[in-house]
């Protein structure tokens, strides 16, 4: 009965914990962020997912690093879009794909302008796999936990168009509507499975193949709150809820049923897409540098180990000032809709 009672308590204290991380998660708006970078750990090969899967709180909390950086460093919000329809029309073949080849075309101060997202997780691709090359426990985890949330960017539509917070279409907060919003009240009901990380021989082509999907579906996600708007009532397709001393204002339940209906699962498609392309750079990343024996990385690391003056730096920045560069309100899902 004791050794029972025991079991009972530890099983309760997980689940307590794995719960406060998920309302916490929920409560800064970046709960989809998070759960694409711990659901790609399961997606691993085996000689990989045992030393993830002890660090899977780290790779999980710190998903978010990049969003924080964004009020410390001008050159961070680039990092996470491309206004790809700035350039001309889908299929944007005008765009070239290489790095060099834009460049001389459109020069690097128009780039960093419009984004510069796909070139800068090829950036960190290499950057991992030189970390699994030097068997670099704390960098392995920093840039895998970096780079599963610029792949996430990528799979939003509104990542990919100078549109990117419908301020364009009278449409401000859509960023975090779509982006914060919806995962929010309806991810716990997706269907997760996405079967096994593959190795991608041309990742180029494969980053600009999931930002032209994202793009694609772009109309829907603009018309679609358009015309669904015709139909509410401003008092109906707004709310306002309290967390902790704050009451904002935010997109009604309601309102947000019938855009999650209206859309389908393309949500849900989305993120599905961004857990297995995590997953396969990773491994990606992994046999580009050898596939080294991970065995020998025993232990998990503590969550503010990886680069603890870093971390300070972040939380000072956003504690005490506002996001360099451009705010797309992708922070919560209570918008900035006014």
């Amino acid at each position: 009965m004791k050794k029972t009672n025991t079991f009972l308590v530890v099983a309760l204290l997980l689940f307590c914990g794995s719960l406060a991380y998920f309302q916490a998660a929920k409560a800064w708006g970046f709960w989809a962020h998070s759960r694409i970078n711990r659901l790609a750990v399961f997606t691993l090969p085996p000689e990989m997912i045992g030393f993830y899967k002890k660090n899977i709180e780290y790779v999980t909390e710190h998903a978010v690093d990049p969003d924080k950086r964004r009020y410390a460093s001008e050159d961070e919000a680039p990092r996470h879009y491309i206004d790809v329809d700035h350039y001309g029309e889908y299929p944007f073949d005008m765009m070239p794909r290489k790095w060099e080849d834009a460049v001389a075309k459109y020069t690097e101060d128009t780039l960093q302008a419009f984004g510069i997202a796909p070139w800068n997780m090829e950036i960190v691709l290499k950057r991992l796999t030189k970390a699994f090359e030097n068997c670099d426990e704390k960098r392995i985890l920093r840039l895998s936990a970096e780079m599963g949330h610029y792949i996430g960017d990528g799979h939003v539509p509104l990542h990919t168009t100078e549109n990117y917070n419908g301020q364009m279409t009278n449409q401000k907060g859509i960023h975090g509507f779509w982006e914060s919003r919806l995962p929010e009240l309806y991810g716990d009901n997706y269907d997760y499975w996405v079967g096994k990380a593959k190795y991608i021989a041309n990742p180029s082509d494969y980053i600009w193949d999931f930002i032209l999907e994202s793009h694609v579906a772009l109309d829907t996600v603009l018309l679609g709150e358009a015309e669904l708007t015709k139909k509410f009532p401003s008092d109906q397709k707004y709310s306002y809820e309290t967390r902790g001393q704050t009451t904002t204002k935010t997109y009604s339940e309601g309102f947000s049923k019938a855009y999650d209906n209206l859309l389908g699962d393309m949500v849900e498609r989305r993120m599905k897409k961004a857990i297995i392309s995590v997953g396969s750079f990773w491994t990606t990343a992994w046999i580009n540098a050898g596939q080294p024996d991970l065995s020998c990385l025993n232990e998990a690391v503590e969550l503010a180990e990886v680069d603890k003056e870093e971390e300070e730096r972040l939380k000072k920045a956003k504690a005490e000032g506002k996001q360099k560069g451009r705010k797309h309100d992708n922070e919560g899902s209570n918008l900035s809709i006014d």
